[in-house]
């Protein structure tokens, strides 16, 4: 059974990046953390219940005025969010000077995601809650999603999965992983930052960085919300898909400033020797099919004792028990929505269960690679890389952040509204304050995510 066969056959719906194979830190069947994530994983069908076998054409005839009221109710909320955005823009500018020292931990919605320290090393500063989590604006829809002809091909051509997939998700990417650019991701991103970085070199390199790189960017969370903190100054953006790109330059927009966007792979970046004080990412390195030779681009591209700063990876161990809850938790959501009780408010259509089907099994494609922090580490000294180190992230908050995310994918998306996703944000801060306290005792290799962060030597 070769790689591709073997892919298919684990692939499962999710509803966030998952992995298909077990292994050593480079994979063939794709890693795909639970996360979209922000990360469901492996891809699968999952046929939706027979409907029901007494539904009337009255009843036929009332949905679709309910959906053409749903469309028209749509376009005003999209509308008032617009003049929302610009009415508040003024506020969403980072203030002056914000110094690094006394930072709160973690936050996401994205994917819950918390900042978690390593036994023995110090322990990042606390989440402060934010006082009101909003909605994130909207940006434009894609034209097109990929159709099953799509999905096969991209299984036999990766760098066509990576575009296919990320191009597909770029008009939904921010509002599938609750990304936003307020208060609580500015502070999940400076705090995630922080806690990977360590407080040695926050106190030695002064912020902000004045030119900044995000690799893999997508719609730009990790360095748009870094600039907002202060931590950033001139934002740059790669990412292989233009849609990605597009999307990052019109948040950067909203938000009041300009970042410049390039549509290229992090194994061949098209900028100088020496070009950038710090290159981010988030998210991005499980997805690159060599991972040595895109570090290796990012320390060309530094200058001299510049940094590097790559947070949110899955680890091997954490993606297992992810994928696993994602896959449970899709399965009892989806047949229990698709029960009599339940079925006309709370289920999904065929063709969005379809679409998330094949929307995961992308997943399953691009997902590359799950990691051990050790080796991660050492794989980034081999690419040349000085002053290593790794941080882990998420244990309890992984637990209630994959069910959360695969629940919401799986169910009609009316049924939820910002109150349930306070909750749930909320929910994830406590367990990660727990996790926090559970990363002096339990090895790295057991949490969800993993960062690593280094210099180029002088």
């Amino acid at each position: 059974m070769n790689d591709n066969e073997n892919a298919r056959e684990r692939a499962a719906p999710a509803t966030g990046r998952h992995v298909a194979k077990k292994g050593t830190a480079k994979r063939v069947s794709k890693k795909a953390a639970p996360p979209t994530p922000p990360v469901f994983q492996e891809a699968a069908s999952s046929a939706e219940p027979a409907p029901a076998k007494r539904a009337t054409a009255k009843r036929a005839t009332a949905k679709k005025a309910t959906a053409k009221k749903a469309v028209a109710k749509k376009a005003v909320a999209t509308e008032a969010v617009a003049k929302k955005a610009t009415a508040t823009r003024a506020t969403t500018e980072p203030s002056e000077g914000i110094a690094p020292a006394g930072l709160s931990g973690p936050a996401e919605v994205i994917e819950p995601t918390g900042v978690i320290e390593p036994a023995g090393a110090i322990e990042p500063p606390q989440v402060s809650e934010p006082a009101e989590v909003s909605e994130p604006p909207k940006v434009s829809e894609p034209a097109t999603s990929a159709s099953a002809e799509d999905v096969e091909k991209a299984w036999h051509d990766n760098r066509l999965a990576q575009v296919l997939y990320h191009d597909w998700e770029a008009g939904t990417y921010d509002r599938k992983w609750s990304i936003s650019f307020d208060e609580r991701c500015i502070n999940y991103a400076r705090d995630r930052f922080s806690a990977l970085v360590g407080p040695e070199i926050l106190e030695a390199e002064a912020w902000p960085y004045p030119k900044a790189l995000e690799v893999g960017a997508g719609t730009g969370f990790f360095s748009l919300n870094l600039k907002q903190a202060g931590v950033l100054d001139e934002v740059h953006v790669s990412d292989v898909s233009a849609g990605m790109v597009e999307n990052a330059k019109q948040n950067a927009e909203r938000l009041g400033f300009e970042v410049i966007g390039t549509v290229s792979g992090a194994e061949s970046l098209p900028y100088g020797d020496n070009t950038f004080d710090i290159v981010v990412g988030h998210a991005v390195i499980h997805h690159i099919p060599e991972v040595e030779t895109a570090l290796r681009e990012i320390l060309r591209v530094l200058k001299p004792g510049g940094r590097f700063a790559i947070a949110g990876e899955p680890t091997r161990i954490g993606d297992r028990y992810a994928r696993r809850l994602g896959r449970i938790t899709w399965a009892l959501t989806t047949r229990v929505t698709h029960l009599k009780p339940f079925r006309e408010r709370w289920a999904k259509s065929r063709e969005d269960l379809d679409e998330s089907s094949r929307a995961a099994a992308l997943e399953s494609v691009v997902d590359l690679h799950t990691f051990d922090p050790d080796e991660l580490a050492e794989l980034a000294r081999r690419a040349g890389a000085s002053d290593v180190h790794t941080q882990t992230e998420e244990l309890l908050a992984a637990f209630l952040g994959w069910p959360v995310r695969t629940f919401e994918a799986a169910v009609n998306p009316d049924r939820l509204g910002w109150g349930w996703s306070k909750f749930a944000y909320r929910s994830w801060l406590r367990l990660s304050a727990a996790d926090r306290v559970l990363a002096k005792a339990v090895p790295k290799r057991f949490f969800y995510n993993v960062g690593v962060t280094g210099t180029k030597g002088r």
